[in-house]
């Protein structure tokens, strides 16, 4: 999601398309909130790490 987030941010840039840079910076917050919760051990989503 982090990664997937950064490219939107980028193509959103480059096209200057509001819609991505919107949904880049939404993917890249969400990618690393899941991110503080796996590193801290707790399982979410049934699942213990994220990548």
């Amino acid at each position: 999601m982090i990664i997937l987030g950064i490219i939107l941010l980028v193509v959103g840039l480059l096209f200057n398309l509001q819609i991505l840079w919107t949904i880049g910076i939404i993917l890249l917050v969400i990618g690393l909130v899941l991110l503080l919760l796996g590193s801290m051990g707790r399982a979410v989503g049934g699942r213990r790490h994220y990548y």
